[in-house]
């Protein structure tokens, strides 16, 4: 591209510099200093030279000046490619004939109108399979994040109390935690109400943690460092933990010994007068 830009400033130089036919002729007549001609000599006494000359340099000028015909970008008709990009050569040489690539913008004829309704049906049952399949997703997604039927089975018990004999204690396993369902006889609740709640290392009067006064349902748990007490046993009548020496009394309360909170109560409903629903 230098070597191109280079060549046609030389061109340019050369045709400045050599004078035209008409020019050559008019200096071959005398219209210069030597020319041997009476009246070049009196105009060049009276400055006509002078006015002739500075003409003649106005029309070399004008004659030379002006912009190339030619392209600035040298583009071979005959190639298959051009030596520049196209973008580069159309800002080269900006042209308003633009010709459009008529392969990238074809329109189709539209089709055969009796083919139009299998169309529709093929476009309207592919929408459904996508519909159905977006459905799908969702609601595994949905439930994914849900229980499983073995924790939904584990959440609840229901534990039949006819076989229960008043005075006594049945163990059940819940969630993975022993629960401790005590029938307990008139004695046992005329003493849980006449202890001194005031008295209590946790404070709970037994009205509190009985929803019928004649079950008690407590968690097997001891509530010191996580022991099973022992059912019917104890100073107090109601559980003893042998690992540390805590006793519970009738109501599940902390009577004696390290522990320091109430045995835990879960939560239950009774379905009916022989169906308790623990969880």
């Amino acid at each position: 591209m230098l070597r191109l830009a280079a060549r046609r400033l030389t061109t340019l130089s050369i045709a400045t510099r050599s004078p035209t036919p008409a020019a050559a002729a008019g200096i071959s007549k005398g219209h210069f200093v030597g020319a041997g001609d009476s009246s070049s000599d009196e105009n060049h006494r009276s400055g006509g030279f002078v006015g002739s000359e500075s003409a003649l340099i106005r029309h070399f000028y004008l004659q030379n000046r002006g912009f190339a015909s030619e392209s600035l970008v040298h583009m071979d008709e005959d190639a298959i490619f051009s030596e520049v990009p196209a973008t580069v050569a159309s800002i080269k040489n900006p042209t308003s004939k633009i010709v459009y690539d008529e392969y990238n913008h074809e329109r189709l004829p539209p089709g055969d109108p009796s083919k139009r309704a299998f169309a529709y049906f093929v476009l309207t049952g592919g929408r459904f399979v996508y519909a159905s399949l977006v459905r799908l997703l969702i609601l595994k997604f949905v439930l994914s994040m849900s229980a499983s039927k073995d924790v939904l089975a584990l959440a609840s018990l229901e534990v039949d109390l006819s076989s229960i004999e008043p005075g006594s204690t049945v163990t059940v396993k819940w969630r993975g935690k022993p629960v401790f369902i005590r029938r307990r006889t008139e004695d046992d609740i005329k003493l849980a109400n006449s202890v001194n709640v005031a008295s209590l290392r946790h404070p709970q009067a037994d009205s509190e943690r009985v929803k019928n006064p004649e079950w008690l349902v407590v968690i097997g748990v001891c509530t010191h460092l996580g022991c099973i007490p022992l059912p019917n046993a104890g100073d107090f009548g109601g559980w003893f933990c042998p690992c540390h020496g805590s006793h519970y009394d009738v109501s599940g309360r902390i009577r004696k010994g390290p522990a320091p909170y109430n045995l835990e109560v879960p939560t239950y409903t009774f379905l009916d007068e022989n169906k308790l629903l623990v969880g």
